[in-house]
């Protein structure tokens, strides 16, 4: 294949920018904020559950509190009416008076030990209630936090994202000025190569493999003529040769 010396030190300028866009997209995929939000957002997910878990616990504690108090509340009124009872004397019978003071003595036991259980209920609740609200503090703080590293990772975005933009038309500008074989077997090649697909000769070593040429090889380069396109026999690149090959 032959090609004018300049479309192939154009190559060399297409390779420069393809390998700045590989690195600009490797950069996009390592900015550290991909971490941080994916750490974050699992503390964030395991913080909900345990608030979910303090909430329902909370609620579970409110209905049973509901359920001693209304317990409470019925000993209480069914005391009140034996002790209406009792004082009205319309129980005349020493025996049915001594029932219903025992009556009332029990239910005053009673009414002690459901408003010891109400007591304890509110203590769980109460704990419960700080569990929520300390819980409920903590997921702002990390939702805070992945907000914060979102803003930061989507700057980031935008900039890369403007200079690969740039690279890309001047891309496409060098590209359109190389003819269109050589450009084909230079995008097969770097595709084959790990990304490099021409190499500048420098000083009889190719930069693409970083081997040095033998005595054999530089005499080829020097006896070619300056449209050919050449060919690295190590690691078959497009070697481009430019006053700096030390030839």
């Amino acid at each position: 294949m032959n090609a004018a010396p300049a479309d192939q030190i154009r190559l060399l300028d297409v390779q420069a920018l393809d390998v700045r866009l590989q690195q600009l997209a490797h950069k996009r995929r390592s900015l550290p904020e991909h971490a941080e939000i994916e750490s974050l957002n699992k503390d964030l997910t395991q913080l909900r559950d345990l608030l979910v878990a303090a909430q329902t616990e909370e609620s579970d504690c409110a209905r049973e509190q509901t359920k001693a108090e209304q317990d409470v509340d019925q000993v209480r009124q069914r005391a009140a009416r034996d002790q209406k009872r009792l004082d009205s004397g319309a129980v005349s019978s020493p025996k049915d008076l001594e029932n219903l003071q025992r009556e009332i003595t029990s239910l005053a036991k009673r009414q002690g030990d459901l408003e010891d259980v109400v007591l304890e209920v509110m203590e769980r609740r109460e704990s419960a209630q700080e569990r929520v609200a300390e819980l409920t503090e903590r997921v702002s703080s990390v939702q805070s936090k992945i907000d914060d590293a979102t803003a930061r990772r989507d700057a980031a975005f935008e900039s890369l994202d403007g200079e690969t933009a740039t690279a890309n038309k001047e891309r496409e500008v060098i590209a359109g000025a190389i003819p269109a074989d050589l450009l084909k077997l230079y995008d097969k090649l770097r595709e084959q190569q790990g990304g490099v697909g021409a190499a500048r000769l420098y000083q009889r070593r190719c930069e693409g493999c970083r081997l040095e040429l033998n005595i054999t090889e530089v005499n080829e380069v020097k006896a070619a003529s300056p449209d050919t396109v050449l060919r690295c026999e190590n690691c078959r690149r497009i070697l481009v040769r430019t006053s700096e090959s030390g030839l």
